[in-house]
């Protein structure tokens, strides 16, 4: 019996690989013959990082950066030596999640810290990038990130602009002349999920702005502003629309400072980009199950999360998929419907939270051994 173990992590108590490792644990436990392949999955977000060192043989690398605020940081990224694969959270340097709520101001945030992530791994030799855009502080369209890679952004005077998006409005000409030329022969996958475009009632400034400290309308009315000012400029000087485009409202505007600098990068769904890179296809292909998971498993995994899409890449090549998870509400049924041929919960009935996040490694091994005693 040849498994494909390939969750995704489990929120505050496993990562993928942990997860992925319990599984096989639980099955070796009934059947000590069985091959357990681990993939341990993500979906661009938070965990894609360990998630992907861990599946490809990479390490984390420490690095010197700022975030969003311009306050001096260590970030990690994952790098493989093997492929000069860097795998970025933007979130790990510029991310909200670094700001205390009464310290942020999405005005002036700045994506700069991303730029020096991207920098960092040039300098160790990478010609490869994941990016996972996720989670950010700013609305600055990616400027800050392109100026720490040596684009200038100048007022009508030919003044530099301070850092942020509001700064933007004041936008009259772009200097690429110094964009690092080692940029033009690297490949780049951008994680991005969401569709919105830059501007507008669905773009970044009136989507994502007011969970990032934009709760007035004139702010949010400011700072798209400055963002059509942004693409007025940059369009004319790269010779590339991307207001438009899917996913160029992501990140604050980054997803449309990948499209317009570097249009070589590619804006894809994460999970999919994960799915290449640790070749789950040819993993899956000749597997007589696939595992996967994550500690909740509800209506909202249908809309593309991990699991979900670990189960469609299953189904197309015919092997049945066991998703476990930490909670399964009433409205993951409809999972059955589809894709999924089995859905098992990994925590004991009346077991406590705080029981259950410490246990989750021997609770899904023990989740794992009761299904496959079940196989068998």
């Amino acid at each position: 019996m040849r498994i494909v173990c390939a969750p995704d992590s489990f929120k505050e108590s496993m990562t993928a690989l942990q997860a992925a490792q319990a599984m096989a644990d639980g099955v070796h436990r009934v059947a000590p013959d069985a091959f357990c392949d681990l993939v341990p999955m993500a979906d661009g977000g938070e965990g894609t990082v360990q998630a992907l060192i861990d599946g490809l043989g990479g390490v984390l690398v420490d690095a010197p950066c700022h975030d969003a605020l311009g306050r001096p940081i260590v970030a990690a990224y994952g790098y493989v030596a093997s492929q000069r694969l860097a795998i970025i959270e933007m979130a790990a340097a510029s991310g909200l999640e670094l700001i205390r709520p009464q310290d942020r101001d999405i005005a002036v945030a700045s994506s700069f810290g991303t730029g020096e992530l991207v920098l960092d791994a040039l300098n160790r030799g990478a010609s490869r990038f994941i990016v996972g855009i996720g989670g950010s502080a700013t609305n600055d369209a990616g400027a800050g990130m392109c100026q720490a890679l040596g684009v200038r952004f100048l007022d009508a005077d030919g003044t530099p602009l301070p850092p942020g998006g509001a700064a933007l409005a004041r936008l009259a000409f772009v200097d690429q002349r110094g964009l690092d030329p080692r940029l033009a022969q690297c490949h780049l996958e951008i994680a991005c999920d969401v569709t919105n475009p830059l501007l507008g009632p669905n773009g970044a400034s009136a989507i994502f702005g007011p969970q990032k400290g934009a709760n007035k309308k004139h702010l949010i009315a400011d700072l798209d502003a400055a963002l059509t000012q942004w693409s007025d400029v940059v369009e004319v000087a790269t010779r590339q629309n991307v207001r438009h485009i899917p996913g160029a409202g992501a990140a604050g505007g980054l997803g449309a400072a990948f499209a317009a600098f570097f249009p070589v990068a590619v804006l894809r769904r994460g999970v999919e980009i994960v799915i290449d890179a640790v070749h789950l296809r040819d993993r899956i292909a000749d597997a007589d199950w696939v595992f996967t998971g994550e500690g909740s498993i509800d209506v909202q995994t249908l809309a593309g999360k991990t699991p979900w899409g670990v189960a469609q890449l299953a189904k197309r090549a015919g092997v049945p998929v066991v998703m476990f998870g930490g909670r399964i509400s009433d409205d993951a049924r409809q999972l059955l419907e589809s894709d999924v041929t089995t859905l098992v919960p990994i925590v004991p009935a009346g077991q406590p939270l705080a029981e259950a996040l410490a246990n989750a490694q021997a609770n899904l091994a023990d989740a794992a051994q009761a299904f496959c005693r079940t196989l068998l």
